[in-house]
């Protein structure tokens, strides 16, 4: 089969590969479209140990099921649509056996290559997968979009931690494709005030479109002045921070009021400077938040009602072929890209 490959750092190849070999839990999926992920492009120049060469990178993605092993359930056919979780996870670890499989010991994840395992993902013709994180596409759901339920289905996991009411001020750092997914899933639950931050006006603007109420640019506004100014004083109810860098941990700690919440979803860097006399003085929850944990479900039916813009959030579908140029547009920041999604 033909695959996109990280063959080094900084260096993806369009080439022939061996086809996956179909273990008896698993399904083997025509993949008919992947979503290049942030955490993939920040990873490829090896800069997150994550993406260790080589490596097929690709865990948002969508496909049809073609074989199934042997011990299958009758529930998957040849010829079913589906998406999957990003997560592999073993069935007989503690965690996931109490309902925390996003926490697994011994999980990996679909197109991540790092110390302690290999796993290549969906930037290929056929992926074989297990069948217990299978999720069937909904009639009226394209590929396309379906390959979006898996960021969709992180920024639900976040949200739904800490869940908020619609009386509540929340803050969205930072407004990737994460960040533009939490801000819609606070509009479909009715939250009063959404305040986005971020340093790129053309993706404020958009986060306005979807759902945002207010919205300010760190590189032209203090941004805790203008979120106090909003609350009377007290700051915002609850933070999501969706970048994963230091100035903006520390932002999303000063924006939120006493006693308020910080989830953190963003991870591009191992380890910040941590305001912890600031985290214990105002009595915070600081709440990490890990990959996806049952939200499938949620996220396609939220799809398939049209509750998401999703077509606001692709920049571009194109053929797998021309993986390693669009890949080469998002690490150079070119074009004010989002989500591409690409096609075997």
């Amino acid at each position: 089969m033909k695959a996109l490959v990280l063959v080094a750092e900084n260096k993806l190849v369009y080439k022939d590969v061996p086809d996956p070999v179909l273990r008896p839990n698993e399904v083997l999926v025509d993949i008919k479209a992947c979503g290049i992920c942030g955490s993939d492009v920040h990873g490829m120049d090896g800069s997150s140990g994550r993406r260790i060469p080589p490596v097929i990178m690709g865990h948002e993605a969508s496909g049809v099921i073609t074989a199934r092993g042997r011990n299958v359930p009758d529930t998957w056919k040849a010829g079913d649509r589906v998406t999957f979780d990003s997560t592999i996870y073993p069935l007989d670890d503690w965690y996931s056996q109490n309902g925390l499989y996003n926490l697994s010991d011994n999980r990996n994840v679909l197109g991540v290559s790092c110390n302690e395992y290999k796993h290549d993902g969906a930037f290929a013709e056929k992926l074989a997968v297990p069948h217990y994180i299978l999720h069937k596409i909904p009639a009226n759901v394209s590929f396309n979009h379906a390959a979006m339920t898996e960021p969709l289905s992180v920024a639900l996991h976040a949200v739904n931690l800490n869940p908020v009411s619609e009386n509540e001020i929340a803050v969205v750092i930072g407004t990737g494709i994460i960040g533009l997914f939490v801000i819609q899933v606070l509009r479909s639950k009715r939250v009063s005030k959404i305040i986005a931050v971020d340093q790129q006006q053309d993706k404020l603007e958009l986060a306005k479109k979807l759902g945002a109420t207010e919205i300010f640019n760190v590189r032209q506004s203090n941004i805790v002045s203008e979120i106090q100014s909003l609350t009377n004083g007290r700051g915002a109810d609850i933070a999501y921070e969706a970048v994963g860098a230091e100035p903006t941990v520390n932002l999303a700690v000063d924006a939120v009021r006493k006693g308020g919440s910080v989830t953190l979803i963003g991870n591009i860097v191992a380890n910040v400077q941590f305001p912890l006399q600031k985290v214990v003085t105002k009595q915070l929850h600081v709440q990490g938040s890990c990959a996806i944990c049952g939200e499938y479900p949620q996220a396609l039916n939220m799809i398939a009602n049209k509750d998401i813009n999703l077509d606001e959030m692709i920049s571009a579908i194109a053929p797998l072929v021309e993986g390693s140029d669009w890949f080469k547009k998002l690490y150079n920041n070119e074009e004010d890209l989002l989500k591409i999604i690409l096609n075997p």
